[in-house]
């Protein structure tokens, strides 16, 4: 027997002795329940069967890119229009732009909250790192005197802009960004927020529909494509031999384009990847280390498209065949690949941030 129980002198001396007890683990587990770091209990399955029926095989070859027992899951809402999301692996967290509220959000997988990262961030679309992992935003508008430019975020903070105009113009409103091997800086520049004080202000736009390159050694900025209506996400495969970009005012149907990319940085030749039929819009989209093309999929605002079908992530082969299809209950404008193995598609999707543990991992996973 306990030699502490023992010594109490009969029952009234073992009610103290656990009522003490009682009291010394209450404290402790307040005390725990602040020091101990948060299951990740707001993780949210949209479904509880495996396979995920949301994860539709249009294609055979996609079941080797479908882990089994994953499913899509629900990371954080509240936002109105989520853009261009960045996986930051030393810090284990996703940025998100949240646009029309002028703000970047973050995600945190290690601590699961969901707080604001930069406000009033010139009302920022896409977002990258470059090759010494600092933040490359695009900000598609001004909140004050600020605005319409590329700017690299300083580890120490600072803003450097490292592009606000061409020709002695400013950009239209520069909407999707990617960073090449060789450290040069491609983003695409639509007008699609000049035309509303929803996503900035509005304006009249003094440049053409246009995608520019940013020289990674010069920092000189080159007008690369000229002759696209509403030039949107991009990236590149897996070699950068080619350059993806989604044409996203294109008529009857939207497109990506694959173009050929030289080792001096300028594009050669020019054929339709993929049409987006069935009234659907094409956003943002990433490659994995395949050269699959994961797409941001919705529809195209058209009232005879079926957006319950449309809605979520559109998976191409690399010769353009649609081989897989992620349904979520909104449109999904743009994705990317991160986790700590790069496999973890995550989709920043109108209000809210889904991901899904995937059999592949992002190209530029290192």
């Amino acid at each position: 027997m306990d030699s502490t129980l023992s010594d109490l002198p009969g029952n009234d001396g073992r009610r103290r002795f656990l009522k003490k007890s009682l009291a010394v683990s209450a404290t402790l587990a307040a005390a725990g329940s602040i020091t101990l770091p948060r299951i990740a209990s707001a993780v949210e399955p949209l479904s509880q069967r495996y396979p995920d029926p949301l994860i539709h095989i249009l294609d055979d070859s996609f079941l080797e890119l479908r882990v089994f027992n994953a499913g899509v899951e629900k990371l954080a809402t509240g936002m109105r229009w989520a853009e261009g999301p960045v996986w930051v692996g030393d810090g284990r967290y996703l940025l998100v732009s949240d646009i029309p509220n002028n703000r970047i959000m973050r995600w945190d997988e290690i601590t699961d909250t969901f707080t604001v990262y930069r406000q009033n961030s010139n009302f920022s679309n896409g977002m990258c790192r470059d090759r010494q992992g600092r933040l490359i935003v695009c900000e598609g508008s001004t909140t004050t005197s600020e605005g319409r430019r590329i700017t690299r975020t300083e580890p120490n903070g600072r803003i450097t802009v490292l592009a606000d105009s061409f020709d002695g113009k400013p950009f239209n409103s520069p909407n999707d960004i990617v960073c090449k091997r060789d450290g040069s800086i491609w983003f695409t520049d639509p007008p699609f927020q000049t035309g509303n004080n929803y996503e900035g202000h509005k304006i009249t736009p003094t440049q053409p529909h246009a995608v520019y390159r940013i020289d990674g050694q010069s920092g000189k900025v080159t007008r690369v494509i000229d002759d696209m209506k509403g030039p949107n996400g991009l990236c590149f495969s897996p070699d950068e031999k080619t350059l993806y970009v989604v044409e996203g005012r294109a008529t009857p149907n939207r497109l990506i384009w694959a173009i050929t990319v030289s080792e001096d940085g300028s594009l050669g030749a020019r054929r339709k990847h993929i049409e987006g039929l069935d009234f659907a819009a094409i956003d943002g989209m990433k490659c994995d280390e395949a050269g699959n093309l994961w797409c941001g999929w919705g529809g195209n605002g058209d009232p005879k498209a079926d957006l319950e079908k449309l809605d979520g992530v559109r998976v191409f082969n690399p010769q353009g065949k649609a081989i897989g299809h992620i349904s979520l209950p909104e449109r999904c404008p743009n994705l990317c690949f991160g986790g700590r193995e790069g496999n973890r598609l995550f989709m920043a999707s109108s209000h809210s941030i889904y991901s899904l543990f995937v059999n592949t991992r992002g190209a530029t996973f290192e």
